[in-house]
């Protein structure tokens, strides 16, 4: 299949590229690029540097498939610039997903986030539950699925909701729970936990990005799914790198109150099965760190990264 792929350069996207192409697909890499463009040359392989808000940026003409993962990434991000948000990760899906259909593309794949739930009580957190997103990012979220769903009768429309993904990309992110945790053990040789109690559902970058290759493999399964297979404490996080890193565990107070356990089981009806852990994610993360290839930089931070090359 020909795929074009919005977030290309993104933590998810330089990983899923790869292994598009070397699954047989053409891929057009479409990306702002803030954080720069890791992908290596590849006969498939075709890099556009664009704003997905810009609908004269890209062309969709012979798309069998899109894979839609461009957005202004996690909470903090996303209140930098409610409207840079609101447009690139709402409008923008809107204008693609109608050139998506003006184009005959009959495969559309959607990134969400788990946390569209907002914050749950309920001992699992299925599908089916009511959506309160509290920030923005959350918010567009929400509203690029409606989007989405309000053409499943014009194309094939899977939405993944994905739990906090963790492990290693060559456009890496370090400002994410697993990540960070790891990150702070392995050059300060102290992890600062914020609370610690709360649980979050997490899923290795392996995985998701082999999610995506299974739902292009099975346009029957369409539809929403969580995408998320362990619910660890951030505290039982910080525990686990220790085991494998010498550093101090210090609490503090939080006044962050999410805490929530996704439930997946609608995801592993379909057969779709993970293969990889949050243990491996560590493990793999302080490998890459102690051959050099992963390093404490500025530009894995997006928020700080945002604030000083974005929106300056």
């Amino acid at each position: 299949m020909k795929i074009f792929l919005t977030g290309a350069c993104g933590y998810k996207g330089s990983v899923l590229v790869p292994k598009l192409l070397k699954a047989g697909h053409e891929v057009v890499a479409f990306d702002i690029m803030w954080f720069g463009n890791f992908l290596d040359p590849h006969p498939d392989l075709t890099v556009v540097r664009g704003d997905i808000r810009d609908a004269n940026a890209y062309d969709l003409a012979g798309i069998d498939a899109v894979i839609h993962l461009s957005s202004v990434a996690n909470d903090p991000c996303g209140d930098l610039d409610p409207k840079l948000t609101w447009e690139v990760s709402c409008l923008a899906t809107m204008q693609l997903a109608d050139r998506a259909k003006r184009r005959g593309v009959k495969r559309f794949i959607y990134a969400s986030s788990g946390s569209v739930y907002g914050i749950k009580a309920e001992e699992q957190v299925t599908e089916d539950l009511e959506l309160l997103p509290i920030s923005e990012y959350n918010k567009t979220k929400m509203c690029g699925e409606r989007i989405l769903l309000s053409y499943k009768d014009d194309m094939v429309v899977q939405i993944v909701r994905p739990a906090t993904v963790c492990g290693f990309s060559p456009r890496q992110r370090l400002d994410v729970s697993v990540n960070m945790l790891t990150m702070q053990a392995l050059t300060s040789g102290r992890i600062t936990v914020f609370g610690g109690e709360q649980t979050r559902p997490n899923i290795h970058i392996d995985d998701i990005t082999d999610l995506y290759l299974f739902l292009l493999d099975h346009p029957q399964h369409q539809g929403i799914y969580n995408a998320g297979f362990e619910n660890i404490s951030i505290l039982d996080i910080a525990n686990m790198v220790v085991k494998h890193v010498d550093a101090d565990i210090v609490v503090t107070p939080s006044n962050d109150p999410r805490s929530y356990r996704v439930n997946s089981d609608r995801l592993l009806a379909t057969g779709f099965r993970p293969r990889k852990t949050v243990e491996d994610a560590i493990t793999e993360m302080i490998g890459m760190y102690s051959q050099g290839r992963l390093k404490n930089e500025e530009r894995w931070y997006n928020l700080q990264w945002m604030e000083r090359e974005v929106l300056k």
